[in-house]
């Protein structure tokens, strides 16, 4: 029996994919969790194999969830489940220690042959996903792929309206630490202004460009 946490911030997508996976004989949820503080509590005491984990949570990301119940359960097994195509997010989710990544608009049964493929520790990539992977280690033109996970995360909020004063409450870290990651971000991206950073994370997928005109 393949155990499996549900890290998703919407009780309806976390209830569906409850009814889908239950109704396999070899798949049994053990846990729901909408943030990742409640999947690091979870992990411990349900002891799933295979965690399916959105990107998009309140608060803390779906990376920093990925890094907190990998570290309380090293043999835990991570499928990213994802509205996020960019190549970035699949990279730092992959980075961060994910088996597979599936956006949301794969078939349910795709999803559930991921979950059966990474519980074996193969890795399980949805079309759209392997195709961004066979591009980019063809050009290798993603600069967001030289930040590490926690830079990614700092750069995600950022981009989509957080103050650092914000950013280092979301992410419990000191707000001169914060600052320190932004100066790290902005000389690996070779960016002097906020502007810059943020047409460079448009271009990237991070944000919608239109965005910037509004």
């Amino acid at each position: 029996m393949i155990r499996v946490l549900l890290l998703d911030d919407h009780v309806v997508v976390r209830t569906g994919y409850r009814r889908l996976l239950d109704a396999e004989p070899d798949l049994q949820v053990v846990g729901e969790a909408a943030s990742a503080e409640e999947a690091n509590a979870l992990v411990q005491c349900t002891e799933p194999n295979v965690a399916l984990v959105d990107l998009s949570l309140k608060g803390s990301s779906g990376i920093e969830a990925i890094g907190g119940m990998l570290a309380r359960r090293p043999e835990l097994k991570i499928l990213v489940l994802s509205m996020y195509d960019s190549p970035g997010h699949v990279t730092q989710a992959l980075r961060a220690g994910a088996l597979g990544y599936m956006t949301k608009f794969s078939d349910p049964v795709a999803v559930i042959a991921g979950i059966r493929r990474v519980a074996t520790g193969r890795r399980a990539y949805s079309h759209e996903v392997a195709e961004i992977l066979a591009r980019e280690q063809h050009t290798g033109d993603c600069p967001l792929s030289d930040l590490t996970p926690r830079e990614f995360e700092v750069l995600r909020l950022l981009v989509h309206g957080e103050t650092p004063i914000g950013i280092a409450t979301s992410m419990h870290l000191s707000r001169k630490t914060i600052f320190n990651y932004l100066s790290m971000i902005r000389q690996k991206l070779d960016t002097d202004t906020d502007f810059q950073l943020l047409r460079l994370a448009a271009r990237h997928g991070l944000l919608e460009e239109r965005s910037l005109a509004s």
